[in-house]
């Protein structure tokens, strides 16, 4: 019985020591299951994932959504409920439109007349003006100083003739000048409404810088020929001028028609022929006659002893017309024919008369100051005055 009770006992011990093992790998197995499940799922979703990326990939390549506009449609709802109703069919926002009702028509002005404008042009149609500027035919030097100065050599070296055996005696030497050109300020600000610059239907800031430029070209053109020198460059009209046969340096020659305010009667042409040869063979070669165009209306029916015309319009387009050969710059700042008038020029004026500049035209633009306008400061410096007094000579209407 004993022997019976003890074999039992023995057996039971390895079964109570395997218990644990197995609900371990018992649950470790369901984890396994429960994880590939979850696995199986990831997958699942996954795969569902890439289809659809797929199909809206397939769908914008095959119909590319247009781009979206950058502008706004507030003022017009009818374009929103027309498209609404060819798009799904749905005319409830046509039925629901207010058209708005309002007095307005076109044979009143002040009740929609001035709306009624099929096309503004883009640009405005300024006034043309003559700006034809003494810098076509004088010397232009850009500086970055106050001032350009110019030297000037006005007297010639003297020289004599020696001899093997006579002593060689001194002879003058050339004296220098220094001729200052300064520079003086030219300016304009003009001013527009900052609704009007942003509601015309031009470009206005353009339009005012081209009308700025344009106001200085002339304004220049005009000191360049009478300047008086005060705060403005100084012409060369504004020299002192003496009979041609009496110049001396610092005045500038002219020769007289012999009748007051006009050519002379019996041979107009002669004063002409007399002012080119009162001009030095070393200037000539490259002079200019400089007059406006009712003077040059005058001269150009002149006419030789032959009857040939003294004036030849310039054969290719752009050459200017030709009086004896040399070329004519009309400038109308240049006076009419009067008594005593100045109104021919003739010489080489590149070496005669010289502009100095800065080379910039600067626009400041000030919203600032004079709100709700804005203000366009201009400025361009410049300066002239004559650096040889011997290359330019005058016509004077006068007997005298």
């Amino acid at each position: 019985m004993e022997m019976t009770e003890t074999r039992q006992g023995a057996a039971d011990a390895p079964r109570a020591e395997l218990a644990p093992v197995a609900e371990v790998t018992e649950a470790l197995g369901g984890f396994l299951n429960e994880f590939s499940r979850f696995q199986d799922d990831m997958k699942a979703k996954f795969q569902k994932q890439e289809e659809r990326i797929a199909m809206l990939t397939t769908k914008t390549l095959t119909h590319p959504r247009p781009a979206l506009s950058t502008e706004t449609d507030r003022g017009a709802p009818h374009r929103k409920a027309l498209a609404t109703y060819l798009r799904n069919g749905d005319d409830d926002a046509l039925r629901g439109l207010e058209i708005e009702h309002k007095g307005l028509n076109t044979a009143v002005n002040a009740e929609g007349g001035f709306l009624v404008d099929p096309q503004t042009a883009e640009t405005i149609q300024s006034v043309l003006r003559s700006s034809s500027s003494l810098r076509a035919v004088a010397n232009v030097v850009q500086v970055e100083a106050t001032s350009f100065d110019v030297l000037i050599d006005t007297t010639d070296t003297g020289a004599g003739w020696a001899d093997e055996v006579a002593d060689t005696t001194e002879t003058a030497a050339p004296q220098i000048e220094r001729i200052s050109i300064p520079l003086h300020e030219l300016s304009a600000m003009p001013k527009a409404s900052q609704r009007l610059l942003d509601d015309a239907a031009f470009d206005v800031e353009g339009w005012l810088a081209g009308r700025i430029a344009d106001k200085f070209a002339r304004a220049e053109a005009a000191a360049f020929v009478g300047g008086d020198g005060s705060g403005k460059p100084t012409g060369f009209l504004s020299a002192f001028a003496m009979p041609d046969a009496a110049w001396s340096w610092g005045t500038l020659g002219y020769v007289a028609t012999g009748t007051t305010g006009d050519f002379d009667a019996t041979n107009p042409a002669d004063a002409v022929v007399d002012l080119v040869y009162a001009l030095g063979a070393q200037y000539r070669a490259n002079g200019t006659f400089v007059m406006n165009s009712k003077t040059a209306g005058a001269v150009r029916k002149m006419k030789d002893a032959d009857g040939r015309f003294l004036w030849s319009d310039g054969l290719a387009a752009g050459e200017p017309a030709r009086l004896m050969g040399y070329p004519v710059l009309i400038a109308e700042d240049m006076p009419d024919i009067a008594a005593d008038a100045m109104a021919i020029a003739f010489g080489d004026f590149r070496a005669g008369y010289t502009i100095a500049e800065r080379p910039e035209l600067r626009v400041l633009r000030d919203p600032f100051s004079a709100k709700p306008h804005v203000l366009f400061y201009a400025t361009k410096r410049v300066g002239g005055a004559i650096s040889d007094y011997a290359a330019i000579k005058l016509l004077k209407f006068g007997l005298s």
